[in-house]
């Protein structure tokens, strides 16, 4: 059963963040806040100046992005000390002066690109001829001038630039609440036990034996949820209107046209993304019959889709969850897997154990100039074993990036962000499936494999159907409520569960509201794309294609020095086309035939 959650103090700085290798202290942290801030009024003193001079725009962009990679820095830094634990009220202050920093920042910044596109494109390719400082950015240029149409005059630049620290209130009201505010009830164990719930702590239950225990987690968790559906609705309606506010204020004709064109990814591929999943829902149907068999029950719950089929689950310590991890990621090559063992075992890349006030779920985040932090809430079981092994291929997805590209190719676009994870996934799934593995491990690593893919193939194509829904509301201008939320998302579920789950309308229905991911627009629907991405490429690296990992690695050190969909044709997968999502589906179901071979 689950354990009690110990404070931070209680954590051994082994398995806490290295925080200090990116500041030394908070105070050194504040001393770089009060030098950026200082900073600014330098960096506008170059508005109206860039067109001067080949030199002059180098020298100016070269002083822009110093200006960001520390804003940056300082962001990671106090997000990172506010997610490992949020109720620490310095590291919430911390957090939010960074966040109005970040704006004060973005505002300031903000006039160069209308000033890049006063000067012309075929100004800017001459002189990006002519001065080696300028030859990078030739693909910034291009995809300047591609969202021309949509970048507003100097004065709306920096008024939407203005806009992200209050815009930051709904989603970081959500985190505060969920996180920081919301104290669940313990859940009750089929011999009365009492098991405290937490964010950290509900994933962990869900796996238990005891559906009395599952069933009483799960209705403390979203029982908080439905208390709070009003304040939670609001914040979630009041992002969804900036989103429709932005799109509007960037002259797009509806906010998934707006937030895809970012990337220039076409609105088709979100389309085709969940015109396939909603054909492959009977497979879905089928696996939830195999689970509903395999625990005998009536009737499944979702509480119940987590529930063991194995008949012992073994526990790991992280030391030899990373040493099984480094032993799947063997193809990737000796060089690849001494930086995933080192970043684990020696750097603290990763802040591993649950605490409380820690923040749900797991993410890998860091900057250009940092390491590639990982949090997470690790559990000892196979489960957190391909949490840490997902989050690392965040991170060596990072790491690389910023190792071959400057800064202004620093960050790579989410809708590529999923597709190293889950790589790493799939190898370290063959190499725990290989023919002599016990049978309950088999089993095992196949619960969490379906675990993956309803989470990638399952929750997050259904999230992503609401978010189209609940936008397109209010684009025609109609209310959203937490009521009307809660129809729209049962309504999704029982299309998806089919007669063998039962839905229950307030529980399930408030899923909406347990997603931090609706707070940035269309970012669900990339978890579907990006599995499928990855299993495409897991599938060469492991047959052993020619070259198949050296393309791979070419993608992951990419970033965004080409659009999202031509960075992945290096590695061989074509996301543009419906093809790859379907062998996702197909790859998926091998996975239930081998579990109902092995369950039923």
């Amino acid at each position: 059963m689950a354990k009690a959650v110990p404070p931070r103090s209680a954590i051994p700085k082994k398995y806490r963040w290295n925080a200090e290798r990116l500041f030394p202290s908070p105070k050194t942290w504040e001393t770089e806040l009060t030098a950026i801030l200082e900073a600014i009024p330098k960096v506008e003193s170059l508005k109206g100046t860039l067109g001067a001079s080949p030199a002059a725009l180098a020298d100016g962009l070269s002083l822009v992005e110093d200006l960001a990679a520390r804003m940056y820095r300082a962001l990671v830094y106090a997000g990172f000390s506010y997610s490992v634990d949020t109720a620490d009220q310095k590291a919430a202050a911390m957090n939010d002066r960074a966040q109005g920093a970040f704006g004060r920042v973005s505002a300031s910044i903000s006039f160069v690109d209308p000033e890049l596109i006063g000067i012309g494109r075929e100004t800017l390719g001459s002189w990006a001829a002519r001065e080696t400082r300028l030859s990078r950015y030739r693909h910034y240029f291009h995809n300047l001038f591609r969202k021309q149409a949509h970048v507003r005059s100097p004065e709306v630049e920096e008024l939407i630039g203005m806009l992200s620290d209050p815009f930051s209130g709904p989603s970081n009201t959500h985190s505060m609440l969920t996180n920081a505010d919301m104290r669940f009830p313990p859940a009750r164990g089929s011999r009365g036990t009492r098991i405290p719930v937490s964010q950290g702590t509900l994933p962990a239950i869900l796996e238990e034996r005891d559906r009395r225990a599952r069933n009483s987690a799960w209705k403390s968790y979203t029982g908080m949820h439905v208390e709070y559906r009003n304040t939670l609705a609001a914040a979630l309606t009041g992002s969804i209107k900036q989103n429709v506010f932005k799109a509007r204020a960037r002259r797009f004709d509806s906010t998934l046209e707006a937030a895809l064109f970012q990337d220039n990814v076409p609105v088709q591929v979100f389309h085709n993304a969940i015109d396939v999943f909603r054909t492959r829902i009977p497979l879905w149907h089928r696996y939830f019959e195999v689970r509903r068999r395999a625990l005998r029950l009536g009737t499944l719950r979702h509480s119940d889709m987590w529930a063991p089929l194995a008949k012992t689950r073994d526990t790991v310590s992280y030391e030899r969850a990373v040493h099984i991890i480094c032993r799947g990621l063997s193809p990737m090559g000796k060089d690849y897997v001494a930086t995933v063992r080192s970043g684990c075992l020696k750097e603290r890349w990763v802040d591993v154990l649950p605490s409380k006030g820690k923040r749900e779920g797991a993410f890998s985040w860091g900057a250009f100039g940092t390491l590639p932090y990982v949090m997470m809430s690790f559990t000892g079981d196979v489960t957190s074993l391909s949490v840490l092994a997902h989050e690392l291929g965040h991170s060596m997805h990072s790491l690389l990036t910023w190792k071959s590209q400057p800064f202004v190719y620093s960050p790579y676009s989410t809708f590529i962000a999923e597709v190293a994870s889950n790589v790493h996934q799939a190898l370290v799934r063959a190499f725990l499936l290989r023919p002599e593995a016990k049978r309950d491990l088999k089993i095992a690593v196949l619960e969490e494999a379906m675990a993956n893919f309803f989470r990638y193939l399952f929750l997050m194509p259904t999230l992503a159907r609401f978010e189209l829904e609940t936008h397109q509301r209010v684009e025609r201008g109609e209310p959203l409520t937490a009521e009307t939320m809660t129809d729209a998302m049962v309504e999704l579920l029982k299309e998806g569960y089919g007669k063998a789950v039962h839905v229950e309308r307030d529980r399930e229905g408030v899923l909406w509201a347990a997603f931090p991911h609706l707070f940035e627009d269309y970012y669900a629907f990339q978890y579907e794309t990006g599995i499928a991405g990855a299993q495409a490429i897991a599938k060469r690296i492991l047959r052993g294609e020619e070259r198949a990992v050296e393309k791979y690695i070419r993608f992951l050190s990419s970033g965004s020095s080409d659009y999202p969909i031509d960075a992945l044709r290096i590695a061989g997968v074509d996301l543009a086309r419906p093809e790859p999502v379907e062998e996702a589906f197909a790859v998926m179901e091998g996975y239930i035939d081998l579990l109902e071979s092995l369950v039923l």
